[in-house]
């Protein structure tokens, strides 16, 4: 694995409308935070929704800038969905040297903060060392950075981590590619990790120890494994789910929505239920 870096830390999706993604998240029985508001070089906002230690984190649009250029694309090309994965560092400036080490255009490493709204009234900081991979470095459409968390408690708030469904952590993204196997070597390159290939044709990637990991699959077989009869509102290449753990999935069944599939080790739900991001909610 490459210096510094210790797995998955959250996921990043983009969406339209901030306001009608942070409510979607609070109907599927999660707990979302105030929205934040980064810089005015950054031009966008956020809700996160915190797990025991990892987090999923919703985000908009709030001015277009140079910095948002490629999640601006990504909207227009696809919609609300999937659309970054942060990786966690320990230091981002040694991970961005050892990055650059290895023959790749690190951008970093970049201090940021934005204002937090604590439970308890009064205001505190969330600050952040970043550094990223090249935009061009996405293949399957999957694009990473890494993040240093500068200051955790203001992050992972006690009243934020407690979610009526019982979710508790990110367990796997399923990502569709056209070509599996290319595209979860490339992952597994840039992270300086291994792509495991699988018995279904599939490839996992690991993040991290102990931490979620990447399965890249055709889009014939995603929609096989989630018996999808009609898959042309799949992208043909990204992320598709998001898996999760739960501690109790009666919990996590009741606030999944009308359409939701549920069994007896699972449970789905739609991505239009959920800010274009399929939804599966597994036992932790």
């Amino acid at each position: 694995m490459l210096a510094t870096l210790e797995g998955l830390d959250h996921v990043v999706i983009m969406t339209g409308d901030l306001n009608a993604a942070a409510q979607q998240w609070r109907d599927r029985g999660f707990t979302v935070s105030p929205r934040g508001v980064h810089s005015a070089h950054r031009g966008s906002g956020n809700h996160t929704i915190m797990l025991d230690d990892d987090y999923i984190e919703l985000m908009g649009i709030l001015s277009p800038t140079e910095h948002n250029a490629a999640s601006r694309e990504f909207l227009q090309r696809r919609g609300d969905g999937l659309e970054r994965f942060a990786f966690r560092t320990s230091n981002a400036a040694l991970g961005a040297d050892a990055l650059k080490q290895r023959g790749f255009a690190a951008r970093g490493p970049i201090d940021f903060s934005r204002p937090v709204d604590l439970p308890g009234g009064g205001q505190g900081e969330a600050a952040f060392s970043v550094f990223h991979w090249p935009v061009e470095e996405r293949h399957a459409d999957v694009r990473i950075f890494a993040c240093q968390h500068r200051t955790r408690d203001t992050v992972w708030i006690p009243e934020l981590l407690q979610h009526d469904n019982t979710a508790c952590g990110i367990n796997c993204i399923d990502v569709i590619a056209s070509d599996p196997q290319d595209a979860a070597h490339h992952m597994a390159h840039l992270i300086d990790g291994t792509a495991e290939p699988l018995d279904d044709g599939s490839y996992r990637v690991d993040s991290g120890p102990g931490r979620a990991y990447f399965m890249f699959m055709t889009k014939s077989l995603f929609s096989s494994r989630y018996h999808i009869a009609d898959n042309a509102s799949l992208p043909e290449e990204g992320a598709a789910a998001l898996v999760l753990r739960v501690r109790d999935l009666d919990a996590a069944a009741r606030h999944a929505g009308p359409d939701a599939v549920v069994d007896a080790d699972r449970v789905t739900v739609p991505a239009h239920r959920a800010t274009g991001v399929m939804l599966v909610f597994e036992r932790a």
